[in-house]
């Protein structure tokens, strides 16, 4: 498969940038002329290999951040918002990319406009909008708000991360111990109890007794993050400057689950025993006393600089196939609105309880990947009390595969072994799925009265 050029001008002129250089000096420093430097400072032309190369040796700069995965991100959303019917046609790929690499603040500009738009149409539609609404109902949910930015900035938010690994020490659970104690804490289990309740004034928390312990070392955790870091989470949320009261309340409850998650998997710790048993999920919980969902989430956020791991994509999904978790350090991105595609395994995963489920997959761009999917669902603990019903997947691009103990005895060099996904049935490209639910929003369709395939129309090109 022929190498993708790489066109990162926009960070190429940020590394420029904090290193206080003109481009003249650069250019020099990167073994370059002064135009070539111009040029791919503006996406005229690809970073070349000895440019790549000067970055790593001359400045010591970690070079995967020129390929991170922001730009897919936003090329994958703005495909899937000009699919609206409401554009009468859908720029090419080439002008998308320019877009999310030459003006990322203007595209997410427009990601944000056409949300409110579709979120207005919605209220519309289900008759939810009233006359003398009040303007500002149409901005962002606070819920998507906060999704959002996680989902770009990598789900890795480096101070929080190491404030929790310097707080784990070798044992999280200890050193939460010992900070509840020193706070005049005390913890209980009661039966009949939510899964964490914090009572100020008696100085009180209660887990329940229903919970695994996985699930209590992590709302342990998740309290003690509110109790010793509240001032590194007010700050981190006074940086990602929310427009409302409740995306803030929202996000401070998922950094807190941020910390909770990098104390129970400190990142030195975690990322040395991964390798060392190349990420198997299995051995890992048991190793960090943590859930299979915890282990392959902080998988997911193996991402700082100069010590990244395995890039991965992460995803929860319902019975109804409606994603509630959704992370990608690949190629691959995941649709904003609807569901996964119903071709990955992570939807038989509800049918194979207590096991792993592996898929070698293609996209319709040509990348490959393999695919993890296990059912996580989780009874109440007692009769009558509800069934949660959950199921998660972690992949990667098969590249990194032979990293991962899942790729042992896969065929990953047949293409006859991979299976065609997509991301999304109203943007997905391929012509002939027998699962498509909905014809591509970007295509023209044909029909032939007289003829019936597996779908009734025909997918124009």
């Amino acid at each position: 498969m022929p190498q993708k050029k790489l066109y990162a001008g926009v960070k190429l002129n940020e590394i420029r940038t904090k290193l206080g250089l003109t481009q003249k000096v650069f250019a020099a420093k990167l073994g370059v002329s002064l135009p070539y430097l111009n040029q791919m400072e503006n996406n005229h032309r690809p970073i070349s290999t000895t440019v790549v190369l000067a970055l790593a040796q001359e400045f010591g700069q970690d070079v995967t951040e020129l390929s991170s995965g922001d730009t897919e991100r936003l090329v994958t959303d703005m495909r899937e918002a000009l699919a609206d019917p409401v554009f009468s046609d859908t720029p090419p790929l080439a002008d998308l990319r320019l877009a999310a690499s030459n003006a990322p603040a203007l595209t997410r500009a427009f990601l944000e406009l056409h949300s409110a738009y579709r979120r207005t149409q919605e209220r519309l539609v289900t008759l939810d909008a009233a006359l003398g609404e009040r303007s500002d109902d149409v901005a962002a949910s606070p819920w998507d708000e906060v999704r959002d930015f996680f989902h770009y900035i990598d789900n890795y938010i480096d101070p929080v991360d190491r404030a929790a690994e310097f707080f784990a020490g070798d044992d999280p659970m200890a050193a939460a111990r010992q900070a509840l104690e020193g706070r005049d804490i005390s913890t209980f289990i009661a039966e009949e109890s939510d899964l964490r309740t914090y009572d100020p004034e008696r100085r009180e928390l209660t887990l329940s007794a229903q919970a695994s312990r996985a699930t209590r070392n992590f709302q342990t955790l998740h309290q003690v993050a509110l109790l010793t870091q509240n001032d590194l989470l007010e700050a981190t949320l006074d940086l990602a400057r929310f427009q409302s009261a409740e995306a803030r309340a929202i996000a401070k409850i998922g950094l807190a689950n941020y910390f909770a998650g990098a104390a129970l998997l400190p990142y030195g710790r975690f990322r040395t025993a991964a390798q060392d048993t190349r990420h198997d999920i299995e051995r890992l919980a048991h190793r960090f006393n943590a859930s299979f969902e915890q282990v392959m989430h902080r998988l997911s956020t193996m991402q700082r600089m100069g010590a990244k791991g395995v890039p991965f994509l992460f995803v929860r999904v319902d019975q109804a196939g409606t994603i509630t978790k959704r992370h990608s350090a690949t190629r691959l991105q995941f649709a904003r609105f609807g569901g996964a595609c119903p071709l990955w395994n992570v939807h038989r995963a509800f049918e194979t309880p207590a096991q792993f489920l592996r898929q070698l997959a293609e996209t319709p761009d040509g990348e490959r990947y393999l695919l993890l999917a296990r059912d996580v669902s989780k009874p109440g603990g007692a009769w009558g009390t509800p069934y949660r019903r959950h199921a998660i997947a972690l992949g990667c691009e098969v590249s990194h595969a032979s990293q991962l103990v899942y790729a042992d005895g896969l065929d990953t060099g047949n293409p006859a072994a991979y299976e065609p996904i997509g991301t999304s049935c109203r943007i997905c490209e391929r012509r002939d799925c027998h699962q498509r639910s909905v014809p591509p929003l970007e295509r023209k369709l044909k029909f032939a009265p007289n003829q019936r395939r597996v779908l009734p129309y025909e997918i124009g090109k």
